[in-house]
């Protein structure tokens, strides 16, 4: 029997931004002139490595759990997450009064599963290269009576993640290009809705890391590829296919799905460090460094950006640049 999937639009999107309001940061938006002569465009960074719980994840996970019922929010909610949405929903369901159980691998960045658990979450860790998480998190859920809350191929997950670049548009007007980071599809399908909805001209490119471009080569098929799991510092972009819910909205509204690699990451992560003040994660950087290494060509336009997190050990980011 073939299950019917509830694909999100952006009268969804705008839901979800009114119930999210005075909980998640209208995070800002920054821009640089040093960026904007070397690129001969206008660039817009929308700050989500600001937002509460350290990445945009906290938008979709807040919109989720307040979607819930009273009574599923009082059995709590279960999820799987290398990091950003394992933290958000932790978060969100704490301050909506649900318990939480977060799947995380355990080569998970230590700062992403200290946070998880200091936002109230319980811990169960995986063997990313062995175990089914997915599976772990159902059985979880089935065992326990908690309602799974995946981290993109959710409709109220890939609602909320699409109300940053609905601020983006309000904030700063029409754009020519709108540039976000691509891991299982639900930041760049949201992204997308609004774009599309509030900025038709606007083109929508997704950016994945070279070791993992699942999402560049569904598109390319037509059909959802999936990859064997990936290594690149990207630890947020690590997955091996994108959403059920996700791949429509991509398929019609993305333009493009473009990759950068691991030292161009690492470049990005430097000049945010040292010319804008600002700590992005490698997974964050993904959208900025297409349009700054000229991956995606931005000269003569008006451009929005996606930093979509800026959850990344202190220790790990000095060993990036000492290696650089």
């Amino acid at each position: 029997m073939t299950v019917s999937l509830r694909v999100p639009t952006f009268e969804d999107v705008k839901v979800a931004a009114s119930r999210i309001v005075g909980e998640a940061h209208r995070t800002p938006v920054l821009s640089s002139r040093t960026v904007n002569a070397k690129i001969g465009g206008a660039l817009f960074f929308k700050a989500e490595n600001l937002q509460r719980a350290g990445a945009f994840k906290f938008r979709g996970a807040y919109n989720a759990v307040s979607a819930l019922s009273p009574e599923a929010r009082q059995k709590g909610v279960v999820a799987f997450s290398s990091g950003n949405h394992a933290q958000a929903l932790a978060y969100a369901a704490t301050l909506l009064g649900a318990p939480s159980v977060i799947v995380m691998p355990k080569d998970a960045p230590e700062i992403k599963v200290a946070a998880t658990r200091g936002y109230g979450a319980e811990v169960v860790f995986f063997d990313r290269y062995k175990d089914d998480r997915e599976a772990m998190a159902r059985g979880i859920s089935e065992e326990r009576g908690m309602t799974m809350i995946p981290p993109f191929d959710h409709p109220d997950i890939i609602a909320g993640q699409g109300t940053a670049a609905l601020e983006l548009i309000d904030e700063v007007g029409q754009l020519d290009i709108l540039i976000a980071p691509l891991g299982g599809g639900g930041l760049l399908a949201g992204c997308a809705l609004s774009a599309k909805a509030l900025a038709p001209g606007c083109r929508v490119i997704g950016v994945e890391p070279e070791a993992g471009n699942d999402g560049q080569q569904s598109l390319l098929k037509g059909e959802v590829v999936r990859i064997a799991p990936p290594q690149s510092i990207a630890d947020g972009a690590l997955t091996t296919f994108v959403g059920d819910h996700n791949f429509p909205i991509l398929q019609a509204k993305v333009d493009g799905i473009v990759t950068v690699s691991d030292a161009q990451l690492v470049s990005t992560m430097r000049f945010f460090a040292e010319r804008m003040k600002l700590i992005v994660e490698p997974t964050g950087c993904l959208a900025a460094a297409a349009a700054l290494n000229g991956v995606v060509d931005c000269a003569g336009k008006r451009v929005g950006i996606v930093l979509s997190g800026g959850n990344v050990d202190l220790k790990a980011l000095s060993g990036f640049f000492a290696d650089a």
